[in-house]
């Protein structure tokens, strides 16, 4: 008897979805995509309406014959690529492949992967929705048309190897125009005023907030001085004591972006890591005797819904292990931001039963931080708000006013489980109130503490903060987040430094001719008005060849204006005392995705690289010699001893100027939100202290 072939994307997938299905089924893996447009040329016909040149990918000729005879032999052919544009995309791919009858029943789609979704996806077959898969192929088209095209005139004006693509470059536009607001900032002055007041139960602390009724701002030491000469001989006095509750509901479950950003976050994970991570735990973990189980349900989603079964799964959890009131009395609703397919779930466990701890032994170390996470967030998600008390004081002196604040949690709620990425401004202490007090209560002053500060430059973004940008302006999908990033270290574009992005020279030089000569290219609005067309053509209410018309028009327009007016820009490399030791050449510093480094101007003739060795300040602590930046295999900085290999001093942290003053080991700089510290590297001693930061 004739059996129905399912065609999955990844073999991970074919083996987890076999278990679920009988005898009468075989499971193959296409390992993505099959067909493409063509590497070596555009690939799209403009005259003839645009049309896309699909071609058989190099290398996969043998697995399109294995499949094309499994299709022949089999009683029914069932598609089961991802639940997403590029899912069905492929199974679109696959049908013409294998000559398939696209009218007919034959695509299936589930969100997780477990028995219950994949017996449910394979009873009810659907026809191959072209209305996706048109949105793909426009995005695709796109991008090619825009790569294809704007890569060759940088190569011409700029120089070989550019490349520029519709997402990507509005992406270094951002972190170019982040780089030239930092550049611009004016710190401005401004100072506050902490009261440490004594009181019948002990020493307290409040912060001015108000004179007269209005925000105080003190913006120099003359205005500071005024306030102090003012609040001399004062008398201070409780004027407020009130209690207020405050319910704080939970976040709503993992979207991709939401993940990528607390990944980043908490597991110090980058976006491409955690999508890699994600993938596995959604296609299946060998789980003992259990096989192979998919953990998480389907990892790129811009919805925060859940299932009806997941969240009665979930509330007998937490009435179980937490107790009802931990429940809340009407299942979670959360609502997604924009237009967002509903059939589509959060990101999720397929079992909340199946606790980290339980699937711990079978997990790598950071595929279980990354599970969870997930689990924790979504466990979260369905319980009770936490209930807050925040104690507010007031204290007066003449006509200043003081605060004093502090939360105590009164029901921990969703909190037992879960922390809150982001504190509310209310709930972050004015002051420090510890002690009991009274309205009307006289205090004693101890002592006025006035301090000098700066405003801050708008931090540099980082991967998980450029995630955010990019979903706020609504350019790109979850998708291509993770690999937009990637891609624009890659090019050279955007280094990497600790976590903060910064463009390189060539990012600025092509972002300013992009535009200067391609407005449109790199324009937010332009780009997020590019991706709701997507949307319009996915849900058929747009032709995709006309949206492809109307952008390519005006597009070729500019291109060959610019050809024409543009002259061509010189990049010179910056010569350095280093001398090729293969040729003789000064070598030219330039910057790779992990910043800059040594190159022979002799290339292609003479290939040598070597690192740039940028010295940090400190004397090796070992031998005294400059300490210097290196890179690991992998792009991560470290620093090590100049005189390497004479001295093997490697350290992943800046070791201190200083050795301990307790045992004479090495201290390396920590950074936190309380500022910079040095810490003693013996483990037996662990000594740290503060480090002032120098106000220029």
């Amino acid at each position: 008897m004739a059996k129905t072939l399912v065609i999955v994307e990844s073999p991970a997938k074919a083996k987890s979805i076999s278990r679920f299905l009988s005898n009468n089924y075989m499971v193959k893996a296409s390992m993505g995509h099959l067909r493409d447009l063509p590497k070596s040329q555009m690939g799209v016909d403009i005259e003839q309406d645009f049309e896309p040149k699909y071609i058989a990918i190099r290398g996969r000729g043998d697995l399109i014959k294995e499949l094309r005879a499994a299709a022949k032999s089999a009683s029914k052919v069932l598609l089961a690529s991802d639940p997403d544009r590029e899912g069905e995309a492929i199974a679109w791919h696959l049908g013409h492949l294998l000559g398939l009858d696209l009218t007919e029943k034959c695509r299936i789609e589930f969100h997780e992967i477990t028995k219950p979704a994949i017996t449910a996806a394979i009873k009810q077959p659907r026809q191959i929705d072209t209305c996706k898969v048109d949105a793909q192929q426009a995005r695709r088209v796109l991008d090619r048309l825009v790569g294809y095209q704007l890569s060759p005139f940088l190569w011409r004006k700029v120089k070989k190897g550019l490349s520029a693509g519709r997402v990507q470059s509005v992406a270094v536009r951002l972190i170019c125009d982040r780089e030239e607001e930092i550049r611009n900032f004016i710190p401005e002055e401004y100072w506050t005023l902490t009261a440490n007041l004594q009181s019948k139960g002990g020493i307290f602390s409040a912060k001015l907030v108000k004179k007269d009724d209005q925000k105080v701002s003190i913006s120099s030491e003359e205005e500071m001085k005024k306030v102090l000469s003012e609040l001399k001989d004062q008398q201070f006095m409780v004027k407020d004591v009130r209690t207020k509750e405050k319910k704080k509901q939970p976040s709503p479950p993992f979207t991709t972006s939401s993940l990528q950003q607390e990944a980043h976050r908490k597991l110090n994970m980058s976006p491409k890591r955690t999508m890699m991570l994600a993938q596995q735990l959604y296609e299946g973990i060998e789980l003992g005797k259990e096989g192979s189980i998919g953990l998480i349900t389907y990892m790129r989603t811009d919805s925060v819904r859940v299932s009806d079964i997941a969240q009665a799964e979930a509330k007998e959890y937490i009435g179980q292990h937490f107790g009802q009131e931990y429940c809340p009395s009407e299942p979670r609703q959360y609502k997604s931001k924009g237009r967002v397919q509903e059939a589509h779930e959060a990101i999720r466990p397929t079992s909340i039963l199946r606790t980290p701890d339980s699937v711990k032994e079978f997990l790598s170390r950071d595929q279980l931080r990354l599970y969870r996470l997930i689990w924790e967030r979504f466990l979260a998600s369905q319980m009770s708000s936490a209930i807050l008390d925040i104690l507010t004081v007031e204290v007066e002196a003449g006509s200043y006013l003081f605060r004093a604040n502090t939360s105590t949690v009164r029901f921990p709620g969703y909190l037992a489980v879960y922390e809150d990425p982001q504190e509310d401004n209310e709930d972050v202490a004015e002051g420090n109130l510890t002690v009991e007090l009274q309205p009307q209560e006289s205090l004693v002053l101890v002592s006025l503490e006035d301090k000098q500060h700066f405003t801050e430059p708008p931090p540099k973004y980082t991967e998980a903060s450029l995630v955010r940008k990019l979903e706020e302006e609504g350019i790109g999908r979850p998708s291509t987040y993770a690999p937009t990033i990637e891609t624009i270290q890659t090019r050279g574009y955007v280094a990497k430094e600790g976590k903060q992005l910064s463009p390189t020279e060539l990012g600025e030089i092509v972002v300013a001719i992009l535009k200067e000569y391609f407005p449109e290219i790199v324009d937010l609005e332009f780009t997020a008005n590019m991706e709701k067309k997507l949307d319009d053509i996915e849900e058929g209410i747009l032709p995709w060849k006309e949206v492809i018309r109307d952008f390519y028009g005006p597009f070729a327009q500019t291109l060959a204006e610019a050809d024409q007016h543009m002259g061509k820009v010189q990049i010179e490399d910056k010569v350095s005392d280093e001398i090729c030791e293969n040729c003789g050449r000064h070598m030219v510093i330039k910057m790779g995705r992990y910043g800059k480094f040594l190159a022979c101007p002799g290339f292609p003739e003479c290939r040598n690289t070597k690192p740039l060795l940028e010295e940090v300040g400190t004397p090796c602590p070992l031998c005294g010699n400059p300490l210097v930046i290196r890179r690991s295999k992998k792009g991560r900085k470290f620093y090590g001893c100049s005189a390497y290999p004479e001295c093997e001093f490697v350290s992943w942290e800046l070791p201190a100027p200083e050795p301990c003053p307790k045992c004479g080991g090495v201290m390396v700089v920590k950074t936190s939100k309380q500022g910079r510290k040095y810490v003693c590297t013996n483990s037996d001693c662990r000594y740290d202290i503060q480090v002032e930061e120098q106000v220029e």
